[in-house]
């Protein structure tokens, strides 16, 4: 029976390190740090995590808002705003929630973002420094993924890993943090054949589809470390892309949905909100 890879635990060390920071402002009369989430739309996933980043918020001692945009919305205008925030020096970290309606350019949206403002390591200068290796803010779910497979205690070295998902903001990216950590990577999609084959070689498996409980044990090598980064609204719940009773059976750990990824990208993003505001 496999390890449950819990987030929450994970995520109360990076709590004590936002909240060392954030009373450390209050008591030298500085402002709180402030993060602006922009929502564009009713995608089911995004609520749930915007709802999340507001309850969280008030306990770490960071102020949050969430603005709500109708999906109807231009790109033009939604650039418009962003560039309102990145003018803003109230403002210390931008999020775009993804995916936007398929009318707006996500690309040219997230170009707009400041990237001294872009905690979420979207915008191109921030992406390019982090496949350098160089200082950035990188994406908070690929962090999320690697602190939950170095919290096994367990070697990445030499590992094979399969992502499943080739998305900028979670697929490319984790595959380019395990590159770094000298792990064999191989990234699926939806062109890649003998999925199932292709996925049970695999040391460490990352699924990142958005297709909910599609990976059962068929597709999992027995002992294989298996992260969940699924979060599709299926009658009103939150579920992954692996069915986790199955999969439980034969992996060695294996990561929840709700409660593990999710749980530790939240206070990263709060963290790296944090180190933003230190750029002032």
């Amino acid at each position: 029976m496999a390890i449950i890879l819990n987030g929450k635990e994970l995520s109360k060390e990076i709590e004590k390190d936002i909240i060392k920071h954030t009373e450390y402002r209050r008591n030298h009369g500085l402002t709180k740090p402030k993060l602006i989430s922009i929502l564009v739309g009713e995608d089911g996933g995004s609520i749930f995590y915007a709802n999340y980043q507001a309850k969280i918020s008030e306990k770490l001692g960071i102020t949050y808002e969430c603005i709500k945009l109708e999906e109807s919305i231009t790109t033009e205008d939604v650039k418009s705003l962003i560039k309102e925030l990145n003018n803003d020096t109230e403002v210390n970290g931008i999020m775009l929630l993804l995916p936007l309606p398929k009318h707006i350019d996500e690309n040219e949206v997230i170009s707009v973002i400041n990237p001294d403002k872009d905690v979420d390591g979207l915008t191109t200068l921030n992406i390019g420094r982090m496949y350098k290796g160089e200082k950035s803010f990188i994406p908070c779910t690929p962090q999320s993924i690697l602190r939950l497979i170095k919290s096994t205690g367990l070697e990445i070295e030499g590992k094979e890993t399969v992502i499943i998902g080739r998305s900028n903001i979670v697929g490319k990216p984790i595959a380019q943090l395990m590159l770094q950590e000298n792990s064999t990577i191989t990234v699926c999609h939806s062109k890649t054949k003998n999925l199932k084959d292709v996925c049970k070689r695999a040391d460490i498996l990352i699924s990142c589809m958005g297709k909910p409980r599609f990976i059962d044990k068929e597709y999992v090598k027995e002992g294989a470390i298996v992260i969940d980064v699924g979060t599709t609204e299926v009658e009103g719940k939150i579920t992954g892309d692996v069915n986790f009773e199955e999969v439980s059976e034969i992996a060695s750990y294996i990561s929840p949905v709700p409660g593990g990824v999710g749980s530790l990208t939240t206070n990263i993003l709060f963290l790296n909100t944090c180190i933003a505001t230190d750029m002032e």
